[in-house]
Formats: structure tokens, C-alpha cells, sequence
């Protein structure tokens, strides 16, 4: 039996719709909340002969990952996340780039010499790598309404990947992932004017303008901190927030401060878009964070350590 395992976001799922678009296989899949990582864990060691890992970290899953290995399962592992030791097997296949310009989408549009290359500009866009995304939209010779319904949908399913549980989603991401891969194109996707893509669109839109009204707890030169309120709307828009502000001021770091129902915070912190470096260090600092340069986030900050992750971020970015 065949697992894929994959992040929800727009990342992990685009990852997969190429990779299965390649090569169709039938497989369980295991996937969840973009915050959910540890999904290795889920697959079942007696049952798996091998097993597609995209855009988890390899770190946070490594027992599970062992026990794979140990049990002699195939194991193809895609990510650019903090990896840690990566085991030395010939059961391991590892495509593994921690550059911060970089996506599991375009590892995998790479190892598929840009077979299916508008999906992974599309990631690219959702996962906030303007940069790689245009380079390689202007190389394909992308016009300028293409790129930007690419960004479009890469944001938009980005954006469904946030919330608590699935139910705060539009979409659970296996059930996304199986209305994209249906799509070679994702410009045709776009096109239909019922599809997945315009129920997103129109979701993002009111949530969005929800989110203009976020009370800010500090705007220095170093960085920006909002707080978002304990609401599904608000939990939808915590990654796609911060990007925008992000990109509306590039050389800050921002961060989004959402209630959990227990009175702590979840936490996305964006590197400044100019120096796309430490986020991950500085939500390591701190109890339940964690992830890459760029982006990073805490899942369940005490409410009395808010003005000391503010300060660690002010203090990292000065």
C-alpha cells in the first residue's frame, strides 16, 4: 500500500498534485491543518510499502520516519524545511533544500524538469516566494494575467490551509488536493467559472477585509505585531495576513497574533521580504514554535510571553 503524506497548504498539496499528474498512483493520503507537521506518524508502518513525504519537516518527524525505514518501506521525501540528521539508507530517497527561496513545489517542478511548471509557479506565489515565482513565470514567458491568476489561486489555496481543525477550512486539503489534480493546467482550473478557484477567491475576499480591522500591539522600525481574535475567519487568514503585510513593508518582520480558545496565542511571524532570515530560530526559542527562515510561527504562546517574543523579534531584526 502507498501513502502520500503532505502539508496542507498550498505547498504541500501543489507538491503532490505534480507528483501524482506525473504519475498516477492509487494511495492513501494523510494530510491536515498547515499547522498539523507531525503526519508521518499516521502512517502505518505495517501496512505501508512505500510512502511520498512533501513538505513536512524531516526533524519533527523522525521517529516516525525511522520506524519507516527500519521496516524496509520505500520512503521518497521532499521538503525545505529544517531537516536535521538525514538518515543514510538506500530506502531513502531525499530532496531536501533549506534555501529560503525556495519551495517544496518548485524541489519537486525541478525533478520533474517543469513538467507541469504553472502548478509549481502557482505554489510558489501561495508560499510567499515572489521572487523564485516571478523568475520562473518570466522564464516560461507567463503574460501578465497568467502570473497574477497564478499568484491568485496560490494564495487562495494557501489560505485554505489555515485554522485549528479542518473544520475551520472551506476545504479539507485531501479533498482539495483531489479537485486539482484533476487539472493539468491549473489556468484552466481558473477559467471554469464554478470551480474551487472562485469559491476560494470569493472566502479569501470577506475574510480579508475582516482582517483590515486588526488591532496592533507595536509598529516600530524593526517589525509589526497584530492581534487577530479567537473567530475562524481569523484563524482562515493568520498566514496570509502576515504575508501581506509583509509585502507592504519589506523591510520589517511582522507578526500575527491569533487567541487560541484557551487564552494563548497562535503566532506566524514573517521574516522581513529583505532579509529573509531567523524566523525559525527565534519561534524555536519559545514553547510549541518553530519553522523555516522566512516564516515561521508558534502554535500555543502563553499570553505573558507576547511582549517578550515582540522584544526577541525587535532585538533579532535590529
Amino acid at each position: 500500500m502507498h501513502f502520500d503524506v503532505f502539508n496542507g497548504d498550498a505547498d504541500g498539496i501543489i507538491a503532490l498534485v505534480q507528483l501524482r499528474l506525473a504519475e498516477p498512483k492509487k494511495s492513501t493520503l494523510i494530510t491536515g491543518v498547515k499547522r498539523d507537521i507531525a503526519l508521518v506518524e499516521n502512517v502505518s508502518t505495517e501496512q505501508a510499502t512505500s510512502v511520498t513525504i512533501l513538505d513536512v519537516s524531516m526533524e519533527k518527524n523522525i521517529t516516525a520516519l525511522t520506524q519507516l525505514l527500519n521496516h524496509d518501506v520505500d520512503v521518497f521525501y521532499v521538503d525545505h524545511h529544517r531537516a536535521g540528521d538525514i538518515p543514510q539508507t538506500d530506502k531513502l530517497h531525499a530532496i531536501i533544500d533549506t534555501d529560503a527561496n525556495t519551495c517544496t513545489s518548485l524541489l519537486v517542478n525541478t525533478y520533474l524538469e517543469n513538467q507541469y511548471v504553472n502548478w509549481a509557479i502557482a505554489a510558489a506565489y501561495g508560499d510567499n516566494m515572489l521572487a523564485s515565482a516571478e523568475a520562473l513565470a518570466n522564464q516560461m514567458g507567463l503574460t501578465p494575467l497568467e502570473k497574477s491568476q497564478l499568484k491568485a489561486l496560490g494564495i487562495y489555496i494557501n489560505y485554505n490551509g489555515y485554522g485549528r481543525s479542518v473544520d475551520d477550512l472551506h476545504f479539507a486539503p485531501d479533498q482539495l488536493f483531489q479537485q486539482l489534480v484533476k487539472y493539468e493546467n491549473p489556468l484552466t482550473l481558473i477559467a471554469e467559472t464554478d470551480s474551487v478557484y472562485h469559491q476560494l477567491e470569493n472566502a479569501y475576499h470577506q475574510d480579508m477585509d475582516k482582517a483590515i480591522n486588526a488591532k496592533i500591539l507595536a509598529d516600530n522600525e524593526q517589525c509589526k505585531a497584530v492581534e487577530l481574535p479567537d473567530e475562524a475567519w481569523a484563524r482562515r487568514v493568520s498566514g496570509v495576513f502576515g504575508n501581506e503585510l509583509a509585502n507592504q513593508s519589506p523591510e520589517k518582520a511582522h507578526i500575527v497574533f491569533t487567541i487560541n480558545r484557551d487564552a494563548s496565542y497562535t503566532v506566524s511571524l514573517r521574516a522581513p521580504m529583505n532579509n529573509k532570515q531567523g524566523a525559525g530560530d527565534i519561534c524555536a526559542e519559545f514553547p510549541t514554535g518553530g519553522g523555516r527562515a522566512a516564516a515561521a510561527g508558534v502554535n500555543e504562546l502563553p499570553a505573558e510571553m507576547i511582549n517578550a517574543f515582540i522584544k526577541a523579534v525587535a532585538q533579532y531584526y535590529t
